[in-house]
């Protein structure tokens, strides 16, 4: 057998290990001790997800020790999926998950209880904004029946929400300014954004209101009707499956202005810190996840 001359060997070496490298999956930087260890999952219909995911990731690891990886589908459209969903253990690894996702019309009920086994199994997760308007199907705009199969993602919430009023700015204001979450916080008004309804409080312990001033819609012809004083909790606490896994939702944040405003990420990391158990009673961050 003659062998192969040197060059040509070297050649199919490298090359061998450019594809073996290609085939190989992504693997995380790995952290350093005691850095959280986020995935940000954003995607779907009606967001610059682009911007607003680095937004968020920037906001975060400015404020915590915390590394956030990001998986963002660029699909614009209400049945946006997401293929780390599709494996089992998805969430395996980190230690809290941000669902930024705007899937409305993702209604495969495996797929579904994937993302809430992960939860119903102890990840914590912080929801934000189209969150709360993901995973819905059968009569969702009625109040669900705890245990129905279309109530899985509102009972991981702890609020069931069906949809929002116009582009306006809404008053902010801490409701339970003690917790931990909203302690030393001030309120704010918000550029124009949406206040997402209440259809109904599940388990949910509300945190925070939003009152925005509404204009009802008439038909051509009809005289104007004046606005009227809308009000629906905006942020809230909850506790999920048999380990009671804590998860914290706001529905506000369409905007990019409002996505990279202090306050709006100040209160989202407060709500991931308590999340996983990170958050003093003052409302400082324990176990020195404090800014690096």
């Amino acid at each position: 057998m003659i062998p192969l001359p040197r060059k040509p060997l070297l050649l199919l070496v490298c090359l061998s290990a450019v594809a073996g490298l290609w085939m190989m999956p992504s693997v995380r930087t790995a952290e350093a001790p005691g850095t959280l260890k986020v995935l940000l999952v954003a995607g779907g219909c009606c967001h610059d997800y682009a911007t607003q995911t680095l937004l968020l990731k920037e906001g975060i690891e400015a404020r915590l020790k915390a590394r956030v990886e990001v998986v963002h589908n660029p699909d614009k459209t209400t049945k946006a999926t997401f293929g780390i969903y599709q494996s089992a253990d998805w969430a395996k690894g980190y230690d809290v998950v941000i669902h930024d996702e705007c899937s409305a019309d993702v209604t495969d009920p495996a797929y579904v209880k994937r993302i809430l086994d992960a939860h119903r199994q102890g990840v914590p997760a912080v929801n934000l904004h189209c969150a709360m308007h993901s995973y819905r199907w059968g009569n969702f705009r009625e109040p669900v029946q705890t245990g129905a199969e279309n109530a899985g993602w509102y009972e991981m919430l702890g609020l069931q929400s069906t949809g929002h009023g116009p582009q306006s700015p809404i008053d902010i204001s801490y409701v339970d300014a003690a917790h931990p979450i909203a302690k030393g916080l001030a309120g704010w008004t918000t550029v124009n954004e949406e206040l997402y309804n209440n259809v109904q409080i599940l388990t949910g312990h509300p945190i925070a209101k939003g009152r925005q001033l509404q204009k009802p819609r008439v038909k051509p012809g009809e005289p104007a009707q004046p606005a009227r004083e809308v009000d629906a909790v905006v942020a809230w606490t909850n506790e999920f499956g048999p380990g009671k896994t804590r998860i914290f939702s706001t529905t506000i944040g369409h905007n990019n202005d409002t996505v990279g405003d202090a306050r709006y990420l100040d209160l989202v990391c407060r709500g991931l810190l308590w999340a996983t158990g990170n958050l003093s009673a003052d409302g400082t961050p324990a176990n020195g996840l404090g800014a690096p």
